[in-house]
């Protein structure tokens, strides 16, 4: 999964939560730039950061082998 996919499942579940950008920034504690960026495929947030929209959003990230 590339940084344009992440944040296109962002966006996805965001906009299923009903949730404004605007909104979910505030709730992860991140910067309403970042986030854009993060939905775009365009930013390189900290993984603090991007750990904390997940959560927000009721997600997480998965670690494993390639195949």
């Amino acid at each position: 999964m590339n940084t344009k996919e992440i944040g296109e499942f962002i966006k996805k579940r965001r906009q299923e939560l009903q949730v404004n950008q605007l909104t979910l920034s505030e709730l992860a504690g991140v910067g309403i730039n970042t986030l854009v960026a993060i939905e775009r495929g365009t930013g390189n947030p900290q993984l603090a950061t991007l750990l904390a929209v997940l959560d927000t959003l009721g997600l997480q990230m998965k670690i494993e082998l390639k195949d």
